[in-house]
């Protein structure tokens, strides 16, 4: 397939991307060619793109949160065809092994996220090419082109009748953050939360704290203009680190009469997934980890908050298994057995020749997901 256009990354922090022409390679063994119909801006993508204390990996075709169609499947595949709507996902699910069959965990051991590799599994080459010369992968999808080749076990199927581009945000940051509070914290009904950071993942998070029946849900952010839209997903109170001399778990503590029963950190700096642990209460208090830190960051707390019952967890995506778990999502959405209001996340749409404009969005810290169309 040649002649398709993507969006190159050569390691330059240009002020400007420039869309190129690249050739997509039909799919290989347990592979799916999709055409990607929508897809969104994640911090992620820029956070990798810049190589902030991660291995800087080009050229590289990025983009990880999308929907798409299914174009064309390799051999072995049977439970994907050509025309099938799916979201694709950074981790995968294989289902066969002690990872994708626990009930506690989505990290497959065959395709649990890897942010090092560029090619894909079957065969550790790439599909995508310019002028013969091989163009990396990112996370197993690079949405940022027209077509992109996956691993089966990364995408899921999903309802035909479901709007890709709204449920596309599903794929990553919004089902990172909602899974995150309900999968993982369980924040039970009357009790309170502190999610810190309130982009996209961290009012996903909210709205799981909401549908949970949280009742206090407090929002951590030190961008003030971010109070009123946090209020419209379910925050009850707002803390601006900044407003205060003493640490914020300080605050947080003496608001809460001890500390919040949970707490999820969506933010990726180590200074907040220390605050968020030292911000619950002792004896029941659960604190989750989702924020990507800097590759040589540290978490250091002392050990009598772990001796004194506090639970600190981790998560990749919610734990949610993206084959198994994301389409009954989609549908719980579509039936509004989730009061998840996907429209309140997406405050931007641009078409793929204007993706510039998305990261400007992005950097500039307006907005929450913008939509990029890649037809029209």
């Amino acid at each position: 397939m040649v002649g398709v256009n993507g969006l190159l990354w050569h390691g330059r922090l240009e002020s400007h991307l420039v869309i190129e022409e690249v050739e997509v390679a039909p799919p290989q063994k347990n592979e799916i060619r999709l055409k990607i119909l929508f897809t969104a801006l994640c911090h992620t993508d820029v956070y990798f793109w810049e190589a902030k204390g991660q291995t800087p990996l080009f050229p590289r075709i990025f983009g990880h949160e999308a929907g798409g169609v299914v174009e064309s499947v390799g051999e072995g595949v049977t439970d994907l065809q050509p025309g099938d709507h799916v979201l694709p996902v950074f981790t995968g699910e294989c289902k066969e092994c002690p990872h994708c069959k626990s009930e506690e965990s989505n990290m497959s051991d065959l395709l649990r996220i890897n942010t090092d590799r560029g090619v894909m599994i079957n065969d550790e080459k790439s599909r995508f090419s310019v002028n013969g010369k091989p163009i990396y992968h990112f996370l197993g999808t690079s949405t940022f082109s027209e077509y992109t080749v996956v691993h089966v076990g990364c995408v899921a199927k999903i309802n035909s009748a479901a709007p890709l581009e709204k449920v596309c945000v599903l794929s990553c940051g919004i089902s990172t953050g909602l899974g995150a509070t309900i999968n993982v914290a369980k924040p039970k009904k009357g009790q309170s939360i502190a999610v810190f950071g309130l982009g996209a993942v961290g009012l996903g998070a909210v709205t799981g704290a909401r549908i949970a029946g949280a009742s206090r849900i407090i929002g951590v952010d030190m961008n003030p203009s971010r109070l009123e839209e946090a209020r419209k997903f379910g925050c009850t109170e707002f803390v601006n680190p900044k407003d205060h001399k003493k640490p914020v778990q300080q605050v947080i503590a003496e608001m809460t009469n001890g500390g919040v029963d949970r707490s999820v950190e969506c933010t990726g700096s180590v200074q907040a997934m220390i605050s968020a642990f030292e911000c619950v209460h002792d004896g029941w208090g659960v604190a989750v980890l989702v924020g990507v830190p800097n590759k040589d960051d540290e978490f250091k707390t002392h050990p009598i908050n772990f001796l004194t019952e506090r639970t600190l967890k981790g998560t990749f995506f919610g734990n949610f298994k993206p084959r198994s778990d994301i389409p009954n999502v989609v549908e719980k959405y579509m039936k509004n057995e989730l009061d998840l209001q996907l429209e309140k996340f997406i405050t931007h749409s641009v078409p793929f020749s204007e993706i510039n404009k998305a990261f400007d969005y992005m950097l500039k810290g307006e907005g929450l997901r913008c939509i990029i169309r890649m037809e029209g």
